[in-house]
């Protein structure tokens, strides 16, 4: 995987919902652990859903159980997040990221340090 590219970001009112994508160039990444992080300025980046290698196996942060949801579709080599029922404490930079390294099944799904590879982050806001 060399880079990921995210589309430009969105708004939505609360309760709405968006989905995000991200488009790996390189080779096949279906057999990389792939994540979603979200940052508010001043803030840790945080993790909020993971798909494990290539067993399919997914994690979320308690704050978006029930509401986000994780998947890629290996022929497009494109990651996405399905967010519904989004909150005004949604807004943030969401970044896509990959784990080249097989780091995240000893460090965490969900943890920054796990991953190598970044997408350039793409703003969600979400107005009360």
């Amino acid at each position: 995987v060399q880079s990921q590219v995210q589309p430009g970001g969105d708004s939505v009112q609360a309760g709405g919902s968006l989905r995000l994508s991200c488009a790996a160039s390189g080779p096949d990444t279906s057999a990389y652990s792939e994540a979603w992080f979200r940052q508010v300025p001043g803030e840790e980046r945080e993790g909020v859903a993971a798909i494990i290698n290539d067993s399919g196996q997914t994690t979320y942060a308690d704050s978006v159980k029930g509401r986000f949801t994780i998947s890629r579709d290996n022929a497009k080599n494109t990651l996405y997040l399905q967010m519904n029922n989004l909150k005004p404490d949604d807004t943030a930079m969401y970044y896509c990221a990959a784990d080249t390294f097989a780091r995240a099944v000893t460090l965490g799904p969900l943890t920054v340090a796990s991953y190598n590879v970044w997408g350039q982050g793409t703003q969600v806001t979400v107005s009360s």
